[in-house]
């Protein structure tokens, strides 16, 4: 029986749906359906990241257990539309997030071939990790907030988009956002996500080199 290519691949559509959600997200914040939607979206990303651990050395109880708990406290929202839920929601989805994206980099390291799903686990992995800040952030601002100011409306608490693009300037280490971490705590979470960022850096340029090295051949050969 041929697997699908969701199941051959699922590194590959995991990090395809991260980058559509990316265009969809400012379009779905701002209204009640919009909202409704944001979270289906949350549904089937999570679907897709627990595709992503199974297919890994990871254990994949834990992620469904975590993707299953998220999705409940998702689909609570999308019946009730209320908001009460985001930062429990936010909270389950960051350690799921995390988790993966330490599954996708076992996976990664796992042989000495390079496999085309493997190439995607690179940006998978990467903006897994950029998607687990986020979701902290969310939680972060819900329990102390006013953590993070803007520009733009320097009162009002974060929106989503606002927070994962802090998110990705801090740990592609672009440092172009105009969101601010002002709170010691929060401050504190950016400083490991800038960590985190040049750890996964560090660890990509040693397994080009460590692969460079077991492909050079001998002087015998």
């Amino acid at each position: 029986m041929v697997a699908s290519p969701i199941r051959r691949e699922p590194s590959a559509w995991l990090f395809a749906g991260q980058l559509v959600s990316l265009l969809l997200y400012p379009f779905l914040e701002s209204s009640t359906v919009g909202r409704a939607l944001f979270s289906v979206l949350g549904i089937a990303l999570l679907a897709l990241v627990v595709l992503a651990v199974r297919r890994s050395p990871a254990l994949t109880w834990v992620a469904l257990l975590l993707g299953g708990a998220a999705t409940i406290l998702l689909l609570v929202q999308v019946f009730t539309g209320g908001t009460a839920l985001q930062p429990w929601s936010s909270g389950i989805e960051a350690v799921l997030y995390f988790y993966a994206a330490g599954a996708l980099i076992v996976y990664m390291l796992a042989d000495h071939e390079v496999t085309r799903d493997e190439l995607f686990a690179v940006g998978a992995a990467f903006t897994l990790v950029a998607w687990a800040f986020a979701h902290v952030y969310v939680v972060c601002q819900a329990v102390a907030p006013d953590s993070f100011i803007a520009a733009m409306h320097p009162g009002q608490d974060r929106s989503w988009v606002e927070l994962l693009f802090l998110s990705f300037t801090t740990l592609s280490s672009t440092g172009l956002s105009d969101v601010v971490p002002v709170r010691s705590f929060a401050r504190a979470l950016v400083m490991l996500e800038q960590l985190a960022g040049l750890a996964y850096l560090a660890m990509l340029v040693t397994r080009l080199v460590s692969l460079t090295t077991v492909r050079r051949p001998t002087e015998g050969d």
